[in-house]
């Protein structure tokens, strides 16, 4: 009988997500959306997947989207709620990454008006509660019939036409009619070009666009919306570092890293071992069930120091360490989207030249006098068992 093993020490659960003899189990539950897309491959069919879709997210891709095509995005996403002067962060972080995330993915959107982006949103929230159901507060059947039905209008509203456009400009490459600069920079893309050399069928296909499309977007928003209310705890707590904020890209990266230490995208990561194996005390068998407590690690006091449980953006980290612990995860599963969530720290005698998006919507929210809503109260998200919030009301303008 196979037996459930936690691992909770922070070297040790370093290790085990390094380990390739632990297959990812996480989103078993979730396989109506999840089955077979590339976070849930293991060996030769993850690599070769991955190789192909690291094409797109490379650092002078995230340079290009941060720089030319997300201020734009978020300019346009912001204005209205600017005019209000009051806004929900969790609605807004899902405005703002939902039209990006599908940009990367290889979603058109061909109407590009404000009922379009709300489908898009509602199918993103519904994949990402899908992809987490193991943490699922409610009837887990009732959701993956509603997922079902979702995925299909998603495929033929959104993937068929999508597979059309690019399969038409990839006819065009191949006639000498346009370049390379002509395609979409996107998965889509890189995975029709290159269909010959995979094994993905016709529904495969359909689950990693929404795959692409919700871990983009899902887990971004609710990092934003951690990052935002501790930054709003700390400037009001430490109001010498307000400024900070508006002037000083570093300590932002470092709040965002410090929060996402903290608060990782999923609390834990779990993996199915392929045959025996020893960690940390563990004798753990094939077959057997491995949490991996990232939570716990994360406030390891050994690794961040004895206040570790708590946010603190000028916090020491320990050398050969990032700010964010073991939320991107390590080894084979380490998140693709890291830079363009987090950006990248540089040594501290140079400057910031990708932020991330978070860090980016972080000051921008900020310039525009961000403060909690006194007369709305922010609530968690009661369909899961991860903290998340499900409602943060905030106001915006002069005070």
């Amino acid at each position: 009988m196979s037996k459930q093993h936690t691992i909770s020490d922070y070297d040790e659960a370093s290790k085990a997500l390094r380990e390739k003899n632990l297959r990812q189990a996480l989103y078993d539950e979730g396989s109506v959306i999840m089955q077979d897309v590339l976070v849930n491959l293991h060996g030769d069919e993850h690599r070769a997947r991955r190789s192909l879709e690291t094409q797109v997210f490379r650092r002078d891709f995230f340079r290009y989207y941060e720089t030319e095509v997300f201020p734009t995005t978020l300019k346009e996403t912001l204005a209205p709620y600017i005019e209000s002067g009051e806004m929900d962060l969790v609605d807004f972080g899902y405005r703002v990454m939902v039209n990006l995330t599908v940009d990367f993915t290889g979603i058109d959107r061909p109407l590009k008006t404000p009922e379009e982006t709300a489908d898009l949103m509602a199918l993103t929230q519904l994949f990402g509660r899908t992809a987490t159901m193991a943490h699922a507060t409610v009837d887990r059947d009732a959701l993956r019939a509603e997922a079902r039905e979702a995925l299909d209008r998603f495929d033929e509203t959104y993937v068929v036409p999508s597979i059309a456009s690019r399969t038409e400009k990839l006819q065009q490459l191949k006639a000498g009619e346009i370049t390379e600069e002509d395609l979409p920079r996107d998965v889509l893309t890189v995975l029709l070009r290159n269909e010959d050399n995979i094994d993905m069928t016709r529904d495969m296909l359909t689950r990693e666009m929404a795959f692409f499309t919700l871990a983009g977007a899902h887990t971004s928003i609710h990092t934003l919306t951690h990052a935002m209310h501790e930054m709003l705890t700390w400037t009001s707590a430490h109001p010498e570092d307000r400024k900070r904020i508006d002037e000083a890209p570093r300590f932002i990266q470092r709040c965002v890293f410090e929060s996402i230490r903290l608060h990782p995208s999923s609390p834990i990561a779990s993996r199915r071992s392929l045959c025996p194996m020893h960690i940390e005390q563990h004798d753990i068998d094939e077959g057997d069930s491995v949490i991996i407590d990232l939570q716990t690690a994360n406030r390891s006091t050994d690794m961040f120091g004895s206040d570790a449980s708590e946010f603190n953006p000028h916090r020491d980290i320990p050398k050969g360490q990032q700010g964010y612990g073991l939320s991107f995860g390590r080894g084979m599963h380490a998140c693709l989207g890291l830079n363009l969530a987090a950006g990248v720290m540089p040594p501290e005698d140079k400057t910031v030249d990708h932020m991330g998006t978070v860090a980016l919507i972080s000051q921008v929210l900020f310039q525009a006098g961000v403060r909690p809503d006194p007369d709305k109260t922010a609530e968690k998200d009661t369909r899961t068992e991860r903290d998340l919030w499900g409602y943060y009301p905030v106001r915006l303008g002069p005070v």
